[in-house]
C-alpha cells in the first residue's frame, strides 16, 4: 500500500514547477560551487498572489529577512530566484546587502518591479556571496527560462541531494481542471517546523490570498512540519507558494467555496510527495519510515508523540541495525509530554505485531528481522485513547550520515 494516496479528483502529472500554466523555470551553474548547478530562477509570466512559511530558527538568513519584508508590503510575486552553494547566513549587513542586490539584479534582468522577486539561498553558513558571480548567473538565467525548465531548477538547488524532488498533480475543479506543481531540496538538517529544505511550488489556480496562506500553512504544517532526518532545524528554511489563475478557473473565495476542499487536497498531495521525496534522501539513509500514531485523544497528542518517535536516535539507529526495540519507541512516547496508559500501548512493524497490550510480547525475532529489513517500514503505535492519529515521516540513522556531515565544509 502506498504511504501517500490520492483522491479521486487529483490526478498525478509531469512538469514539476512548470507544471501549471504560465511558469517558467530554469538552472544554470554561475559559479558558486565548483562544477555543479547553482543558480535557480521560477518565474510567472503575470502576478502572482504568495503565501510562504519561513523557519522557526532564531538565527535567520538575510534572503530570508528580504522575502519576509518584501511579503509584508506586498503578496503580489512574479519571481523567485534562488542560489546553493552558500546560505548566506550569519553574514551580517553585508548579507543583507547581498540579498538586497540579488533583488535588485533579478528585477532589472527579469524586467519585473523589485517588489515583486523574492530570493532564496541554502549552502554553507557564514561566508559571503561571490555576487559577481551571482549576478552575472542572474542575467543569464533571464534568457534561458522554459516552459521546460522545472528539472534544471529542481538541480540548481541541490546541496547534498542525491537526487531532484519535484511533483505536479491535475485536479478536477467544477468548472475544469487545475495544475499543480512543486521542487524542493533537502537531505540533511531535517526537522520539523521547517528544516533545511526550500519548496517552491506553483499553480495556475485562481485563490483569494488570504485564503491561499490559510491552505499554504495547513498544507505544509502536514508535510513539511512531520518530516524529520536529523533534528535539526536550519537558518534558511523557506516554501512558497505561487498562484497565477491562468487555468481560467472560478476564484476560490472562501472555505466553503465548492473547489476549495479540491485544491487544499491537490496540494497537500504535492507537499506530502515531495517531503517523502527529502526523507527518501536524508543523508546516509537506508531506510523509508513511517511513524503513525493512532488512537490519541487529539491530533495534536498523536503529532507530539509521532513527533518524539521520528526523532529518537536511539529509535532510528535501532530501525537501521533492524532490531525490534520496541522498548524505545514506547520511552519515546513517554517523553513526549503526552498523557497515556502505557500497559495499553500495542506496536507493530509492517503489520507484524511486536508488543500488545498489557505488554504481552510474543514475536518471532527473525519475522520481525524481515520486517526492518524492508526499504519501507511503517512503525505503527497505537495508544488506545481516542479516534485521533498522525503520522511523521523519517528515516534511519546510519554511520554514512556521520561520514557526510563530519566533512560538510570540505
Amino acid at each position: 500500500m502506498p504511504l501517500v494516496e490520492t483522491a479521486p479528483c487529483v490526478e498525478r502529472c509531469e512538469g514539476g514547477v512548470t507544471a501549471p500554466r504560465g511558469f517558467l523555470a530554469t538552472g544554470l551553474h554561475c559559479g558558486i560551487k565548483r562544477e555543479a548547478p547553482d543558480l535557480a530562477a521560477v518565474y510567472s509570466t503575470v502576478k502572482a498572489e504568495a503565501a510562504a512559511v519561513f523557519t522557526t530558527n532564531r538565527v535567520v538568513a538575510a534572503p530570508l529577512v528580504v522575502d519576509q519584508e518584501q511579503l509584508a508590503k506586498s503578496s503580489a510575486v512574479r519571481l523567485i530566484v534562488i542560489n546553493s552553494g552558500n546560505a548566506n547566513a550569519c553574514t551580517g549587513e553585508q548579507g543583507l546587502h547581498d540579498a538586497w542586490a540579488m533583488v535588485k539584479s533579478a528585477s532589472r534582468a527579469f524586467e519585473v518591479p523589485e517588489s515583486e522577486v523574492l530570493v532564496s539561498s541554502t549552502g554553507v553558513i557564514g561566508k559571503f556571496m561571490p555576487m559577481d558571480k551571482v549576478q552575472a548567473g542572474i542575467e543569464q538565467a533571464a534568457r534561458f527560462l522554459a516552459a521546460e525548465g522545472s528539472l534544471l531548477a529542481a538541480e540548481a538547488i541541490r546541496t547534498t541531494d542525491t537526487f531532484v524532488k519535484e511533483a505536479a498533480v491535475t485536479v478536477q475543479l467544477s468548472d475544469g481542471p487545475i495544475k499543480i506543481g512543486g521542487i524542493a531540496k533537502g537531505s540533511g538538517m531535517i526537522a520539523p517546523n521547517m528544516a533545511t529544505m526550500l519548496a517552491f511550488v506553483t499553480t495556475d489556480a485562481a485563490v483569494h490570498g488570504p485564503l491561499l496562506r490559510r491552505a499554504w500553512k495547513r498544507a505544509a504544517d502536514r508535510s513539511f512540519n512531520r518530516i524529520t532526518v536529523d533534528g535539526d532545524t536550519s537558518t534558511n528554511d523557506m516554501a512558497v507558494v505561487l498562484a497565477n489563475g491562468q487555468s481560467g478557473t472560478r476564484r476560490i473565495t472562501s472555505t466553503t467555496h465548492p473547489d476549495y476542499a479540491a485544491f487544499v487536497c491537490g496540494l497537500e498531495d504535492v507537499l506530502a510527495r515531495l517531503s517523502r521525496l527529502i526523507v527518501q534522501d536524508g543523508e546516509g539513509a537506508t531506510k523509508f519510515v513511517e511513524v503513525r500514531v493512532t488512537g490519541a485523544r487529539s491530533e495534536r497528542e498523536a503529532v507530539q508523540a509521532a513527533r518524539a518517535i521520528a526523532q529518537s536516535n536511539l529509535v532510528k539507529t535501532a530501525l537501521h541495525g533492524e532490531d525490534a526495540n520496541w522498548g524505545r519507541i514506547l520511552a519515546a512516547v513517554g517523553y513526549s509530554g503526552i498523557e497515556f496508559q502505557p500497559e495499553k500501548v500495542a506496536i507493530s512493524f509492517n503489520g507484524l505485531p511486536i508488543l500488545r497490550p498489557n505488554f504481552q510480547i510474543d514475536f518471532c525475532e527473525e519475522e520481525a528481522k524481515r520486517a526492518l529489513s524492508q526499504k519501507e517500514i511503517e512503525v505503527r503505535v497505537h495508544l488506545d485513547l481516542g479516534s485521533h492519529e498522525a503520522t511523521f515521516w523519517t528515516c534511519d540513522l546510519s554511520k554514512r550520515y556521520v561520514d557526510i556531515n563530519a566533512n560538510y565544509r570540505s
